[in-house]
């Protein structure tokens, strides 16, 4: 008696289980105009196809079960996140597909990404390169010999459940502090953003692999920087007292050359809203949240390279060099300091 009513329970059980339900996934790329497809992806028609064939490889895997999640929809799914931020339940409601699978795709993508295109964050080293980068900085505003511009910018995260206190920025919120130098044309050429919050940018300078280039002599040319960073030979920082009339001269120069970093950053979070305060953080772990970032600023690249359109309207960087500014006398290096007194001399005088 007791088996047949165990039996029974168990035949009542699995007749209340839902029947698994398997989403339309409309084929987006078919309901879709390249404009539309921009607005909503950030990339053309063409660019999603070609970033689908780089990362198809790493992302079929073998299954016995029906309806696999096929590359492309996992691909536009991560590129809906990275777009336009937000629940991870309403990017699965878009495309089909549950919360968890949108969190599973979303970390295999972006590591798939970030792995197989790398290269697009390579900071130039051949002098042909690095001659057309002075020229482009040149034409802007007549500063010579820059190879860059480099700033430090806050991406919201989720409060960490580890070392939870390194991760509170100066301006109150969880967050990653990411390093990024720039060309005129507003492409990211080094991106550095392994940590926390609460890092000085002169730090991240000081301990990245780009600096260490520069110190030896490997890159022949000068970054352009706020008053964060410390004044050196190869690191040109404004004057926080000009005292003369080319001092001024070389202040408003420089300031309207490295300028172009901090429309970089408002053009990539403008691309990349997930970037963006205004629609929250990243809900992941730090280093998934580093591979994100990272994989941001390589499809940033790809649409400068590409001419793609910024369609939303543009948001403005967050970031006050004022929060940071150390006093300069604690700041400087006495190359620093007679690079750029050269520099005013021969041409801001």
């Amino acid at each position: 008696m007791a088996v047949a009513l165990h039996i029974i329970r168990h035949n009542e059980r699995r007749a209340m289980r839902r029947e698994r339900v398997f989403r339309d996934r409309t084929n987006i790329m078919d309901s879709l105009n390249d404009i539309e497809l921009i607005s909503r992806y950030r990339l053309d028609r063409r660019s999603i196809f070609d970033l689908v064939d780089v990362l198809a490889p790493h992302l079929e895997r073998p299954t016995l079960r029906n309806f696999a999640i096929p590359p492309l929809h996992q691909v536009l799914t991560t590129l809906r996140y990275y777009a336009k931020g937000g629940f991870l339940s309403e990017i699965g409601d878009i495309h089909g597909i549950s919360r968890s699978s949108v969190s599973r795709i979303i970390s295999s993508v972006t590591t798939s990404l970030v792995s197989s295109l790398l290269y697009k964050l390579k900071f130039p080293l051949d002098q042909p390169s690095l001659r057309e980068i002075k020229q482009d900085f040149h034409n802007m505003y007549g500063m010579p010999n820059v190879v860059g511009a480099v700033d430090g910018t806050l991406i919201p995260i989720i409060r960490p459940s580890e070392d939870e206190q390194i991760f509170v920025c100066r301006k109150n919120y969880h967050s990653l502090n990411v390093q990024a130098i720039c060309d005129a044309k507003m492409k990211f050429t080094n991106v550095v953003a392994k940590w926390p919050g609460n890092t000085h940018d002169s730090f991240i300078m000081q301990n990245c692999s780009l600096s260490e280039k520069f110190e030896n002599k490997q890159i022949d040319g000068w970054l352009l920087g706020d008053s964060g960073y410390p004044l050196k030979p190869w690191l040109l920082t404004p004057f926080l007292n000009p005292s003369s009339n080319g001092e001024e001269k070389y202040n408003r120069c420089h300031k309207s050359t490295r300028n172009v970093i901090e429309r970089a950053f408002g053009l990539l979070k403008s691309r990349f809203r997930c970037l963006h305060k205004t629609t929250g953080c990243l809900h992941f772990i730090p280093k998934k949240c580093t591979n994100i970032v990272v994989a941001c600023f390589i499809l940033h690249n790809i649409c400068i390279d590409k001419s793609i359109p910024q369609l939303d309207e543009l948001l403005e960087d967050d970031n006050n060099e004022n929060d940071h500014e150390q006093p300069e006398v604690f700041n400087v290096f006495r190359d620093g300091i007679n690079t750029r007194a050269s520099l005013v001399r021969q041409r801001f005088n």
